[in-house]
């Protein structure tokens, strides 16, 4: 009997201490599901981070081979400082489409998954990379100038049946993203053809003033927006 008691007694004991351990050290939850990949071309590095079970590997190919083919042409072009090691995360928790902030491109899969097509997303948000703005800035022009990347860089904008929209009256160059970029496309063509590239410079030194669209084109910005709207056609096209 003494020796039942004391199998019985050490088995309690046993217990109320796995209990107060799990008290004071509980269980860590289950790390999220998570892929990652390492590709490196020409200099350039995309490290790919998935935390989506199921995305697309189709999808998930098409985003990096249009990295690898934009970035490097984007760099070139406006800012050859900019990082050479960039990350792309697939982040199920993200309730927006995309996003970009110290050299990171955050991805919705849901939007992916119902936008098969909408890979020059890439373009844009790598385009914030090349950026770097680190100064003030005119929210509507970043977004514009990030357009106006996808626009000219884009490699599946047909498809993905993005396009610039045609001008509006109610439309105003602040408006942002695709209008401002058809706005610096007409200013591109018919005022100062580097206009983009001195912008972008301006704003990444941090020597961006509303003065400066007078001294590119000889007209304040609205002066040009007023011009631009009686006369807004623009031949386009698209990849």
């Amino acid at each position: 009997m003494r020796n039942k008691l004391s199998v019985a007694f050490l088995a309690l004991f046993c217990l109320s201490l796995s209990f107060q351990a799990s008290a004071f050290y509980p269980r860590q939850a289950p790390l999220p599901f998570e892929t990652r990949d390492s590709v490196t071309r020409r200099g350039y590095t995309l490290v790919f981070i998935n935390h989506e079970q199921g995305f697309d590997t189709i999808t998930k190919q098409k985003m990096i081979e249009a990295f690898f083919d934009v970035y490097p042409r984007e760099v070139k072009r406006f800012n050859r400082h900019a990082l050479k090691r960039v990350v792309f995360l697939i982040d199920p928790g993200y309730d927006g489409v995309a996003e970009t902030a110290d050299g990171q491109a955050r991805y919705s899969p849901r939007w992916l998954k119902k936008h098969p097509e909408d890979i020059d997303v890439v373009t844009h948000e790598v385009m914030h990379i090349v950026q770097d703005y680190k100064g003030e800035s005119p929210g509507w022009l970043t977004e514009g100038i990030a357009d106006y990347a996808r626009y000219v860089y884009g490699v599946n904008n047909r498809r993905g049946n993005w396009k610039l929209p045609d001008y509006e009256p109610r439309q105003n160059y602040r408006d942002a993203y695709r209008v401002t970029a058809r706005f610096l496309l007409w200013i591109e063509k018919n005022k100062n053809k580097h206009i983009v590239d001195r912008m972008d410079f301006a704003v990444r030194a941090g020597t961006y003033t509303p003065g400066l669209w007078v001294k590119l084109t000889g007209s304040t910005v609205d002066a040009l927006w007023k011009e631009y709207s009686n006369n807004p056609g623009l031949e386009l096209s698209y990849r």
